[in-house]
């Protein structure tokens, strides 16, 4: 199941936490573990997936198939589509009856910081605003704090964007650039964001918030990052497999490098950074190559 073997799930179930990945964390004893969705979907009113971008056509296309009707759907998956080129919202429009609620929660948050009880804060955005509040209601807690958004497109586009350009920081960190570079690169990375946002129908000032340039500057500054982490692998000289194999969990940014180049050229959308992760991701072009070519382009006003 999208990488978790049924043992591992059996283990959470009996260790009451994920020993893998948050050791630290106990589940809550509300918390049931099951390998059976039908099981999971069970009488519930909610349902929130979570799963990387390439499994969430198939995600939606088992609950579709399941015998429980699901009520009101929410995602945390960061990403198009890498075949069609399509946000969530729209593989869910596709797979499910349009007129079911739908939520797109995104933002600034490490797993390990959240299940530490650090404060942190999302974006939950929905076309029905009513909707976006009872969410935001029943997942905020003292340490944990929802914001209320209608602007589903930015919010993707910009939880999809960012893991292309935290690879992107730490190539530039891997490669001993400094903080000049690292900031210049998250600026005008931002500014990608923000055009191929527009270019989609979002709205400018989402891209200032925490789906937007909170998600950035989070995962372009932090080694908690996996999308970070595989840019200094990167720049290490490691090829793409074994930067992959390295992290030892799923990059979605290598997911995404490709989606995101193929959407904006579609659009005709001025992406020279993601541009070029995209050369160095799926072409073989050297990182310092790559950070060279940025810097040759000609002058033109920010």
């Amino acid at each position: 199941m999208w990488g978790i073997e049924v043992g591992e799930i059996k283990a959470m179930a009996h260790a009451r936490r994920n020993i893998t990945y948050l050791p630290e964390a106990n589940f809550p004893d509300s918390l049931k573990v099951t390998t059976e969705l039908d099981e999971a979907l069970e009488n519930a009113e909610d349902v929130l997936i979570a799963v990387p971008s390439h499994a969430f056509r198939e995600t939606l296309q088992r609950l579709k198939a399941s015998r429980s009707p699901v009520r009101h759907l929410a995602w945390a998956t960061k990403g198009f589509e890498t075949d069609s080129g399509l946000l969530p919202h729209q593989v869910a429009a596709e797979v499910l009856d349009p007129s079911l609620p739908t939520a797109v929660i995104s933002g600034p948050t490490f797993a390990a910081e959240v299940a530490a009880g650090l404060p942190s804060a999302v974006s939950i955005a929905s076309t029905d605003k009513n909707n976006a509040r009872r969410l935001a209601e029943a997942i905020s807690t003292e340490t944990f704090r929802a914001y209320t958004a209608k602007d589903i497109v930015g919010v993707e586009v910009g939880g999809a964007t960012k893991n292309v350009l935290a690879i992107g920081a730490g190539i530039s960190d891997g490669l001993g650039f400094g903080a000049n570079t690292r900031i210049a690169m998250v600026t005008r990375g931002l500014m990608e964001m923000t055009r191929l946002g527009l270019a989609l129908g979002a709205e400018k000032d989402t891209f200032m918030g925490l789906s937007g340039m909170g998600d950035l500057v989070l995962t372009c500054t932090d080694n908690q990052s996996r999308n970070r982490r595989f840019g200094l692998e990167l720049a290490k000289g490691a090829n793409v497999e074994e930067a992959r194999n390295a992290i030892g969990q799923v990059v979605e940014g290598y997911y995404a490098a490709k989606a995101v180049y193929k959407v904006a050229t579609r659009l005709k959308v001025e992406m020279p950074i993601v541009e070029q992760i995209y050369r160095v991701i799926c072409e073989g072009v050297a990182p310092r190559e790559a950070v060279a070519t940025l810097m040759r382009r000609p002058l033109t006003p920010e």
